[in-house]
């Protein structure tokens, strides 16, 4: 196909909410619609997600970005939160409850005897990925072990673990496909890295039934066709996690190139090619290069990014709106002296450990709701600047530019603090909204619409440059500091 008439469509279903996109041939987006769905926190580190709030927001979205559109949509693109797992009875056509979030914390008991008892290494070894409860693995062994109309219904082989992608392409194809990409296959912990497949070791660990695990594709492969709003139809031609789909719609096609994305949490993302390296501290993943084809790549994941503003709006009550944060923040010249760990679900790269909770230290008689505001900036761009400083130590790459996208990217005072703090030039897009526009450039990829994404006007469509304005000491400083306050926190 090579038609500059061509339609896409790109579905990002992300942990508070669905975005979807449609754009011309060029990857220019035409229309925008967004649905966020409730989050689910029944006990203290619990957090799920309802199946058919995601997809409700899945048909919805849809409708609206077609709303006027009298044309044929060329392919689909789906993209999404990653570890987050469903168990589903593909034979009776029903969800078996909520789906544990990648922000779950339940299985951390297990995750730690796993380790006391010698399995990190293999683990790492086979999977990239260390025992943490974030990966999809000890999510899916406790839905076995925990509800008996889940292990009931896999005893009878009806049925399969679908993360978020599997979920919404069983949905559109009206269950005629249940498959995953391999980007989100390796986030399970169930994934052998080097032979793109399943592993029985790892199943085996966890008592996880492969028959259970859906099918694995390519992330630019043949989904099916997908029925759409208005008795249309369209073939699913890019599946790809949220991250990866980043890193692919940033261009960051080649090794060496990287990104980092600010959501609900942070996510760094370096492209080392056919090449796998493991820095410790971070993870070592799946992406996609220019073709769709899977490549390594290192990952920093910080679980609190975004998500630390929608805190002070909807917990502390000190924000009327998440923009207002920088508009606040910018009334005081510094935090004077708070800092603020935002371990509400534990903490992530480079410390993995799940059962550490926030904190809020430095408070005086003066401190005001400016001074905290600050401090969660801060701490969100301080998180991401250990990741930088892990990737530098561990690659040897001097890392002196980084591409930016996701929401909390429209921060300007986030990202100067970041150029400030990392000692980096930050590179913005004008469209922040690199995840969904990944996802529509490997439908277009998948379609044989562009054989050459780099062309693509979308995908280059004007950028804001942060540079950075400190010292080398003061950088040092900074982070040693952070790592001080961090250090108050840990349980391990």
């Amino acid at each position: 196909m090579d038609s500059v008439e061509a339609t896409l469509l790109a579905i990002d279903a992300g942990t508070t909410g669905v975005t979807c996109l449609r754009l011309d041939a060029d990857l220019r987006v035409e229309a925008r619609a967004y649905r966020e769905f409730p989050q689910g926190f029944p006990r203290p580190g619990h957090v799920e997600h309802r199946a058919e709030d995601i997809l409700a927001a899945v048909d919805a979205t849809l409708s609206e970005a077609l709303k006027g559109h009298v044309g044929p949509i060329a392919a689909v693109g789906i993209t999404n939160q990653r570890e987050t797992v469903f168990a589903v009875d593909v034979v009776r056509d029903e969800v078996l409850g909520p789906g544990l979030v990648w922000q779950d914390r339940r299985t951390a008991p297990r995750c730690a005897e796993l380790k006391t008892d010698g399995h990190e290494a293999e683990v790492r070894r086979i999977t990239g990925l260390t025992l943490d409860p974030y990966f999809s693995g000890t999510k899916i062994e406790w839905l076995l072990r925990e509800r008996s109309d889940v292990r009931a219904a896999a005893d009878r082989g009806h049925v399969r673990f679908l993360t978020v992608d599997a979920l919404i392409v069983r949905h559109l194809t009206g269950g005629a496909t249940v498959a995953t990409d391999f980007t989100n296959a390796s986030r399970t912990l169930l994934f052998d890295l080097e032979s793109r497949s399943w592993s029985k070791d790892m199943a085996d660990l966890l008592g996880v039934p492969l028959s259970t695990l859906p099918e694995v594709r390519g992330s630019s492969d043949d989904y099916g066709m997908a029925r759409l709003p208005g008795g249309r139809s369209a073939p699913i031609r890019g599946v790809v996690g949220d991250q990866q789909a980043a890193l692919f719609g940033q261009g960051c096609w080649t090794p060496g190139t990287f990104k980092n994305t600010y959501g609900t949490g942070c996510f760094l993302l370096l492209n080392t090619g056919s090449e796998r390296r493991d820095v410790p501290g971070l993870l070592t993943t799946l992406a996609a290069d220019a073709s769709g084809a899977p490549c390594y790549a290192v990952e920093g994941s910080v679980f609190a990014g975004g998500v630390v503003i929608q805190w002070l709006r909807d917990q502390l009550g000190i924000l009327e709106a998440a923009e207002d944060s920088e508009a606040l923040a910018r009334t005081v010249p510094d935090s004077g002296g708070v800092t603020l760990v935002p371990a509400f679900v534990g903490l992530g790269a480079p410390y993995w450990d799940p059962d550490a909770r926030a904190a809020l230290l430095g408070l005086t008689r003066g401190t005001t709701r400016a001074h905290i505001a600050r401090a969660a900036l801060e701490a969100i761009a301080l998180q991401c600047t250990e990741l930088v400083t892990l990737l530098r130590e561990g690659t040897g790459l001097a890392i002196d530019t980084l591409q930016v996208d996701g929401g909390a990217a429209r921060n300007d005072l986030l990202m100067q603090m970041q150029a400030d703090f990392a000692g980096l030039t930050v590179v913005r897009p004008s469209e922040v909204e690199s995840t969904a526009r990944g996802a529509a450039a490997m439908a277009a990829v998948g379609i044989g619409l562009r054989s050459d994404l780099g062309s693509a006007a979308g995908l280059h469509a004007g950028t804001t440059r942060f540079e950075p304005t400190s010292a080398a000491e003061e950088r040092t400083e900074r982070l040693a500091a952070w790592r001080t306050a961090v250090g108050r926190i840990l349980t391990r």
